[in-house]
């Protein structure tokens, strides 16, 4: 089975292409609509970065003119922690993007859960019609199971890598079941440090961007893996994991391998 069908995005009821994009790393517009066109219709846009989400508003317009927008998933991040802010950030990014709506509003960075106004305005942004589902994002995995008791959270956004494999035990568990939230990953190579050659094993190659998606991906826990592109060359061969499928037993063992070097772990 490679990675070319897309997924029911947890209890959203969205079918979203497994690998999703962020608009925070500059590939030209054209770049993110042929990855729309290979089925990547998960997008990730911040109203807080300043000239590099440019490209990805011309591509959601771009898909838009088309009648393909019921196709897409548009997911605003906005970093607004109180529920004013996030109202008001919200509003501004979907008059930059001439949409009535966003399909996600991604909460974040938080490291505990947000305050209950917050919450509440989210909830309310929702009954509105302006957005459909709510996300949260953030690097402190123990606030994950907290929020799946209220359950008010549709998608998490979980920072989870082959250095980073801690969501494994502490966020994964919580998020299956009934009604579960779907699963968004990012940081799947750790910010570059897992393809650097330099922090590698002794003998040991360095993975490509794609390995480190699959890895990723491997895991049944997640619904999207979360990439980016600086440029049309770079989304091309990004999107080769498509043709791909699961790790074998072998590859994740070297990705582990790999990534407890990068991360500084040490054999007991």
């Amino acid at each position: 089975m490679n990675f070319k069908e897309k997924i029911t995005l947890g209890r959203t009821g969205l079918r979203a292409g497994r690998l999703g994009i962020s608009s925070s790393f500059g590939a030209p517009a054209r770049a993110y609509e042929e990855a729309f066109e290979r089925g990547c219709n998960y997008f990730t846009w911040g109203t807080f970065i300043k000239g590099r989400n440019k490209a990805m508003r011309e591509a959601i317009k771009n898909i838009d003119a088309k009648g393909l927008r019921e196709d897409l998933i548009v997911s605003i991040l906005s970093y607004a922690h109180s529920a004013y802010l996030t109202e008001s950030s919200l509003v501004r990014g979907l008059k930059a993007l001439g949409s009535g709506y966003a399909d996600v509003l991604v909460l974040g960075y938080y490291s505990s859960p947000p305050p209950r106004r917050v919450l509440d305005g989210a909830l309310k942004l929702k009954e509105k019609g302006l957005v459909r589902f709510i996300g949260i994002t953030g690097h402190n995995r123990d606030i994950f199971p907290e929020l799946r008791k209220e359950d008010l959270i549709d998608i998490f956004h979980v920072r989870y890598n082959a250095a980073h494999r801690g969501a494994e035990q502490d966020v994964f568990p919580y998020s299956g079941g009934e009604n579960r939230p779907g699963v968004v990953t990012f940081t799947a190579t750790r910010w570059g440090k897992l393809l650097d050659p330099k922090k590698m094993p002794p003998g040991e190659e360095p993975p490509t961007a794609v390995d480190c998606y699959r890895f990723v991906l491997s895991n049944p826990a997640v619904d999207v893996c979360m990439m980016g592109a600086k440029d049309a060359g770079q989304m091309r061969e990004n999107l080769s994991l498509l043709e791909t499928g699961v790790m074998n037993g072998e590859e994740l063992e070297r990705m582990r391998r790999i990534g407890d070097h990068v991360y500084g772990k040490k054999k007991k």
